[in-house]
Order: structure tokens, then C-alpha cells, then sequence
């Protein structure tokens, strides 16, 4: 494994208010899009199965950041079994296949790109003398799936290139975006939790998106709102910054252990 100091550059809690952003950057390329909205395998449907379904990402999320070789090799055979199962029929609108490394790409691409956007928010640039490695190390949230190594592009100023043309076949039509929107508002937990944090879920999912996917989303968003994300933001990181290392990394490394001791006792992944 890389000796890259991996830790040092990741915000667990942060960077799970940022999950919902995130999620809409991966769905807004169509066939990303209709694959989860269509999906067919209901055990890991977020709108049926929310609990499970964000252990299975929390979990993935965690292998691909601090796993080893052995943990990426066995959480990728499980999730493959899952990602068998979904691919497009010929009633589907837009043509989609989980294995497609193209698409995986584009997931693998939006994670590293939210990872340095929630770091930059709490601690500003990455280091100079870790930009480089930082950014290579992204390569992982699609190399530990299909993605093979040289398609990741091969330094920051291609990725910037591949990130703008990438950009340019974003959609989010009706179904995708009613998709998206239900789970901005948090509509697949029960309703006296929704009722108590959908507001600000939808505040800081919002809050963390790029103006071109909010456009896409046909979210509001004023100076007024973007002043009290940066406050909010501000306050976030002069107490999470104070935090021992093991709980700002949390919950990544307790879902590594929870990964870990799932393998032990022959329990399901995902």
C-alpha cells in the first residue's frame, strides 16, 4: 500500500453531510441516473432499504480509502454480484450496465472530487507537497471496482479537462431528478425523523453542490443561504480540526473494522 498519509485527509462527519451532493453529481450523468433509479435489486435500493444501503457505501467508501489489497479484493467480488444484476432491458430510456468502467470512472471521479472539496472547506488547498499524491490516491474509489489504473487520468491539470467535458453531458430529467429530490428530503426514513432533519439535510446537500448541478436540480440557493453554509461551515471545522484523528476519521474506520469482522464470521458484505 501507499504510504501516503491517508488519514490526514479525510473528514469523516463532514464528508458524510456531503454524501447526498455527491450522489446527485454521480446520478447526474443519465446512465449512472437511470441504473440506480431503475435498479432492480431491491435488497440494496436506497428508498427501500436505506439503513443497508448506506452501510454497503459507507463501507465501500472506507475499503477503497484504507482497506488493503485483501479487503478491495473481497468487497469488490461482493458488490460485482450486485452490480451483475443491474444493467438496462429494452424498455429502459438510457442504455446502462454497473460493470461499465466508463461509468465507474465518472463515480470514482466525483468522490475524489468531493473528498478535495470537503478538505479545502475545513482546512483550505491541499499541501503542495501532497497535491500530487492526493490526487493519485483518488484513483482508488474506482481502481478497488472495474476501473482500470491507466484510465484514471494522469495528473490534476487532465483531470480538470476530463472534469469540464464531463460536465457538458450532464442531465437530470424529470425521473432522475424526482428521484433525487425524495432523497434530498429524506422521504425513505421514517416520517418523525424526516421531519426533524430533511431541512437541513436539504440545506447542507445544496450547500456542497456545484452551481451547474444545482441548476440541474432546480434548487435555490441566494447569497443569504450561501453566507449561512459558510458560517455553518466555519463553526464545523474549528471543532472538528480540535478532534483526536481516530474520531475525525470516524465512521470510516469503524466501517473498515465492521468490514473486517463481517469477513471473520462469513456474514454477507453488502
Amino acid at each position: 500500500m501507499t504510504q501516503f498519509p491517508t488519514r490526514d485527509f479525510v473528514d469523516g462527519m463532514p464528508a458524510l453531510m456531503a454524501g447526498g451532493a455527491n450522489v446527485i453529481m454521480q446520478l447526474a450523468l443519465p446512465a449512472v441516473g437511470y441504473g440506480v433509479a431503475e435498479s432492480r435489486v431491491t435488497s440494496g435500493q436506497a428508498t427501500r432499504h436505506p439503513v443497508k444501503r448506506a452501510r454497503t457505501t459507507f463501507t465501500y467508501l472506507s475499503v477503497a480509502m484504507f482497506g488493503d489489497d485483501n479487503d478491495r479484493s473481497l468487497f469488490r467480488s461482493a458488490v460485482n454480484g450486485q452490480h451483475a444484476q443491474v444493467r438496462s432491458n429494452a424498455d429502459s430510456k438510457v442504455q446502462y450496465n454497473a460493470f461499465d468502467p466508463e461509468l465507474q470512472l465518472w463515480v470514482a471521479a466525483c468522490l475524489y472530487w468531493g473528498s478535495e472539496d470537503v478538505y479545502q472547506r475545513l482546512h483550505g488547498p491541499v499541501p503542495a507537497e501532497h497535491a500530487d499524491a492526493f490526487y493519485q490516491y483518488g484513483a482508488r474509489f474506482g481502481t478497488t471496482l472495474q476501473v482500470r489504473p491507466e484510465m484514471w487520468p494522469a495528473d490534476r491539470a487532465a483531470f480538470e479537462v476530463y472534469w469540464t467535458e464531463m460536465q457538458q453531458r450532464m442531465q437530470i430529467d424529470d425521473t432522475v431528478r424526482d428521484y433525487l429530490d425524495g432523497l434530498v428530503k429524506l422521504g425513505n426514513i421514517p416520517a418523525p425523523l424526516r421531519r426533524l432533519f430533511a431541512g437541513f439535510n436539504k440545506f447542507v446537500t445544496v450547500g456542497y453542490l456545484p452551481p451547474p448541478f444545482r441548476e440541474q436540480m432546480r434548487y435555490e440557493w441566494t447569497a443569504h443561504d450561501q453566507a449561512r453554509f459558510d458560517r455553518l461551515l466555519r463553526m464545523i471545522a474549528l471543532v472538528h480540526n480540535r478532534m483526536p484523528p481516530a474520531v475525525r476519521v470516524f465512521p470510516f474506520n469503524f466501517f473498515l473494522w465492521d468490514m473486517r469482522r463481517r469477513v471473520r464470521r462469513g456474514r454477507p458484505l453488502v
